[in-house]
């Protein structure tokens, strides 16, 4: 049996009627930039997170960028030409890697943060213990679909931007800055290519973003802010707007896949997801010692796995300049040796579950 990691052929087929006419609405319409569609998938999305600001741009890695420089954390930040060369962002070390990308690209020093103890999400006493005068923002990360408790970081008043590209749930910009969104075609709510969104409670905040993402024009070729072309697509939007629709039913989808994991796989030497009603499961990551021949073996019978992430961020060799060395931040650098994502996209059957999941003990029965 094929067990792929993500499926969107077969997303697609469920709901191809409604996406199709999307599509075709606007290429009709002749609104390729901006317009209607843009509008009303933010206003959905808004509703969505409890009555938020939501302004769509590029990418999730685009919203990052955005939403720092609307902070004016930075090169770039619309009020100066910098921060100076010792400011520094505070952010996991266990991440994607356009976390700590958006510190470096506006001239500032990421400083990495170690993992909680079991868990993916930050230590937050550790992060707060690298929070300090030349702290100018922290970006928290939720984690494969378990969002992180950011009170205590909003309480530093140092400016938080919430990284959720991986966990869209209500409640996210509830006391931070902003949060930022990808909407990249494996996410939860994903995009039919890129996509991403910068959520906020700020008025003020959504309307400088909405002139920054136009090269801060407004009006049109006058620039009193400066920005990038952070525009998302309308037909991506179109797309994202029926996904919306979906996306609870979806996401319990994958609470009961996780559900069935927790059950076929009780007693075997890994370590599960932690177990939490909000979780909604981007990724279902394991945690064995045996991880590579682990993922070797479910290869061999067709099942897809991914290693998230191989290599801990201050530990890439682009950051070596900053002094981290192995065993600086170590249950990080664990995670990266142990994790392993195993299929829980909302279109598995309860047959191939059961597949992956004889697998997995047959591989520790060898």
């Amino acid at each position: 049996m094929r067990v792929p990691l993500i499926d969107l052929s077969a997303q697609y087929q469920t709901i191809r009627a409604d996406v199709d006419a999307a599509v075709a609405r606007v290429l009709q319409s002749g609104r390729y930039v901006m317009g209607p569609e843009i509008t009303d998938f933010e206003k959905e999305l808004g509703s969505y997170l409890g009555g938020k600001h939501v302004v769509g741009v590029t990418s999730g890695t685009d919203a990052l960028l955005a939403a720092a420089m609307a902070l004016d954390v930075g090169l770039g930040s619309g009020k100066s030409f910098g921060c100076t060369r010792d400011a520094e962002v505070v952010t996991t070390a266990y991440s994607f890697f356009a976390t700590p990308e958006t510190a470096v690209r506006l001239g500032v020093r990421p400083v990495f943060c170690d993992i909680a103890e079991g868990s993916f999400n930050a230590d937050i006493d550790d992060l707060l213990s690298r929070v300090g005068k030349k702290t100018v923002a922290i970006l928290p990360v939720h984690m494969f679909g378990l969002r992180l408790d950011v009170s205590r970081l909003v309480a530093t008043g140092v400016p938080v931007i919430e990284d959720a590209a991986q966990t869209l749930v209500p409640g996210i910009a509830d006391q931070s800055a902003c949060a930022t969104l990808s909407f990249f075609p494996t996410k939860n709510l994903g995009a039919a290519g890129d996509g991403g969104a910068v959520v906020t409670a700020s008025a003020e905040l959504a309307e400088k973003l909405s002139t920054m993402r136009q090269h801060g024009s407004k009006p049109k070729y006058v620039h009193h802010l400066w920005g990038g072309n952070f525009r998302l697509d309308p037909i991506q939007a179109a797309i994202l707007r029926i996904k919306l629709r979906h996306l609870d039913e979806w996401q319990a989808l994958r609470r009961r896949n996780a559900a069935l994991y927790r059950e076929r796989l009780a007693g075997l030497p890994l370590t599960m997801p932690q177990d939490h009603p909000s979780h909604v499961y981007h990724h279902f990551v394991i945690r064995t010692e045996r991880r590579d021949g682990l993922r070797d073996y479910l290869a061999a019978r067709q099942v897809d796995s991914e290693v998230y992430y191989p290599l801990a961020l201050h530990l890439q060799p682009c950051f070596a300049q900053f002094g981290y060395k192995p065993g600086s931040l170590p249950r990080a650098e664990a995670a990266s040796k142990e994790a392993l994502a195993l299929p829980i996209h909302p279109d598995l059957s309860e047959e191939q579950i059961d597949f992956v999941a004889e697998s997995v003990r047959g591989f520790y029965r060898g």
